[in-house]
């Protein structure tokens, strides 16, 4: 399997996470240093940004990503695309699209995001 595939298979699995609620998936797929750059422009780690996926008012519904593509050197990888997501807010249906850049780390052949940036909403 190709860095690209290995990164776009591990990136399948967030989103399945995400949707699913599962906070260990998502510790497992995130770096412990993690820094997620959310669309409004806040920095969260990455206790903060499990938390604000999987508890509280923001249901997700589905994420793909569009555009996909992946750039590798060693043991790093950037997945640039465009991400659209179906989520519900406080119970209210809401869908997004917007560019996405996650930057993969890979420590002892495991794939992690390290550092993520979404957004502005197109």
């Amino acid at each position: 399997m190709s860095v690209s595939d290995e990164i776009l298979e591990a990136a399948a699995r967030r989103s399945e996470a995400l949707v699913a609620r599962d906070p260990e998936l998502l510790r497992e797929l995130h770096h412990p240093h993690l820094r997620w750059t959310t669309h409004r422009g806040d920095v969260r780690d990455r206790e903060a940004y499990i938390a604000g996926n999987t508890e509280g008012e923001l249901v997700w519904r589905a994420q793909h990503l569009l555009e996909a593509e992946v750039l590798a050197v060693g043991d790093t990888a950037v997945l640039v695309a465009v991400v659209h997501d179906e989520f519900e807010r406080a119970g209210e249906p809401g869908a997004l699209d917007m560019p996405l850049t996650l930057t993969w780390v890979r420590e002892e052949g495991t794939w992690r995001v390290l550092a993520a940036h979404a957004g502005p909403p197109r």
